[in-house]
């Protein structure tokens, strides 16, 4: 049987998702707590995969995993929300076929990123700059692009304003390493009069000479939703993440100091 789960998480005291040896990282926490419950003893032999990777800091309200077990769903999905701590929970589940992988079966990717209203920005400007990401393009100079094809396409781009942060959202089917915080830059730059409509532009058309854009940090950044073209039955009422307060209180208190890091 193989089963999927949506995964939320607080980035701020893991390592990144991906797993590393005697490092505290999301995959190595999901999968031990998947060992604690039988589920499985060789990840591998599970096939156990994530949708994608998340950089060290940065957090996910609906990353997707998956892998096969014995028919025992219901072991996992009444455990395994208690065997996990407090700053990582899942949210859904789903059984699927044997061929699932949420990475490959991935058709849209959501990000949000947070940027504190400090003042210094101009929404109206920021909204251009969202506004220009919409189509085809090409992001060499918003991406270490390692030999991958740097043309990606944008569904939707947009700014909105939410209890004193600006939350810029993005949606593509798959984006490079780094593309959404370098983007982020762009934008909080547009919004400060550093960059121009024609600067976004020349940018977005990879033109020579242009330099490459600084990645915003990755404290403000959430993996939103992946759509993975499945329907998932929700888990309520025993998420690990029910008494997280202190780290909620903590994320958006680091969110108000990101745009001095920026600076």
């Amino acid at each position: 049987m193989r089963l999927a789960f949506q995964v939320a998480y607080i980035g701020t005291d893991f390592y990144g998702s991906q797993m590393q040896p005697g490092l505290r990282t999301v995959e190595g926490t999901v999968i031990g707590a998947c060992r604690d419950l039988g589920l499985f003893d060789d990840w591998r032999k599970a096939g156990f995969a994530f949708s994608g990777r998340t950089d060290r800091g940065v957090h996910a309200r609906r990353q997707i995993c998956a892998f096969t077990t014995p028919p025992c769903p219901e072991r996992a999905i009444a455990r395994l929300n208690h065997i996990l701590p407090r700053d990582c929970e899942c949210s859904g589940w789903a059984e699927t076929d044997d061929s699932f992988h949420p990475r490959y079966n991935a058709q849209a990717r959501t990000y949000r990123y947070y940027i504190y209203d400090d003042g210094s920005t101009d929404p109206h400007r920021m909204q251009e700059a969202a506004s220009l990401l919409t189509g085809t393009h090409n992001f060499s100079h918003f991406s270490r692009l390692d030999g991958k094809n740097p043309e990606r396409t944008i569904l939707s781009s947009h700014i909105h304003a939410e209890d004193g942060f600006y939350i810029y959202e993005i949606t593509a089917p798959g984006f490079l390493w780094n593309m959404v915080r370098c983007i982020v830059s762009s934008i909080i730059a547009m919004g400060r009069d550093e960059l121009n409509a024609d600067d976004m532009t020349a940018l977005l058309k990879a033109t020579p000479g242009m330099r490459h854009v600084t990645p915003a940090p990755p404290e403000g950044l959430i993996l939103w939703d992946i759509d993975c073209g499945i329907p998932f039955t929700p888990l309520k009422g025993t998420g690990s993440m029910r008494d997280a307060a202190p780290e909620r209180t903590r994320f958006f208190e680091t969110m108000k100091k990101v745009n001095w890091m920026m600076d």
